[in-house]
């Protein structure tokens, strides 16, 4: 069966198959290289834009990616081409992680300006040096609150290929909209173009709440946005490549 795979969607899944054995065997060191940190962190490094799509945080979450891209990969390489459906997943993928760092990047600056009234040197701390505390008491307490939310945004790693996968089925949503699919927590069957704009919302909602449990479902909406539109516009002159 895995060989009726068209070669793209396989190699993909073999080598996200292979990194997750690796990351597995070797743990944290891996990760702390691979995986995508906010740009601005002392983490950071710019292979990390492309390592970070290869990355999974559990056996769950490959296995979840994995069956959707088995699911909806080998229709739209068939139905894009090689050359289209790869610029599709890695401009998917691209697209998660800007969108995602573009939201971190807005709440750094909220908490970077509130640290810097109280006092705190923000810019030494992003650049890895040590830093002290400023002032006392209350001002202190509100300083180390403000420094673990600020550490939360630039020490934790994005994984997964979750942002390209997403494109895939935006894709595939935006090629064959009236077509019924199945999604865990909904019995019935629904069109994925009334599908998609529920999933998008509310990923939007708790990307932008806080409220995502430790998901980037801001980078899923990346993705998304990206392969929805590279998807749209390639539906024009699908003719061309078919």
């Amino acid at each position: 069966m895995f060989n009726n795979i068209p070669p793209i969607t396989r190699n993909l899944i073999i080598i996200n198959v292979i990194v997750f054995a690796v990351t597995y065997f070797m743990g944290n060191q891996v990760i702390g290289y691979l995986a995508g940190f906010y740009p601005f962190s002392p983490f950071f490094h710019s292979w990390q834009i492309i390592t970070h799509m290869f990355m999974h945080g559990s056996l769950m979450h490959i296995l979840f990616n994995m069956f959707t891209l088995y699911s909806f990969g080998p229709i739209l390489e068939q139905t894009l081409g090689d050359k289209k459906y790869l610029i599709l997943y890695f401009l998917s993928g691209l697209g998660a992680f800007f969108l995602f760092n573009l939201w971190n990047f807005v709440e750094v600056q909220q908490i970077s300006n509130e640290l810097q009234q109280l006092g705190f040197n923000v810019s030494s701390y992003l650049s890895g040096a040590n830093v002290e505390f400023a002032g006392s008491g209350d001002t202190v307490v509100r300083q180390k609150e403000l420094l673990e939310s600020l550490k939360g945004i630039v020490a934790t790693p994005m994984v997964g290929a979750s942002g390209a996968i997403f494109g895939v089925v935006a894709a595939f949503a935006a090629l064959y909209p009236d077509s019924k699919i199945g999604i865990m927590f909904i019995p019935v069957p629904m069109k994925v173009k009334y599908l998609m704009p529920i999933i998008i919302v509310v990923s939007v909602y708790l990307g932008v709440s806080g409220n995502g449990g430790g998901i980037a479902h801001l980078a899923h909406v990346g993705g998304a946005l990206v392969g929805w539109l590279l998807a749209r516009n390639w539906r024009k002159h699908l003719y061309r490549f078919n």
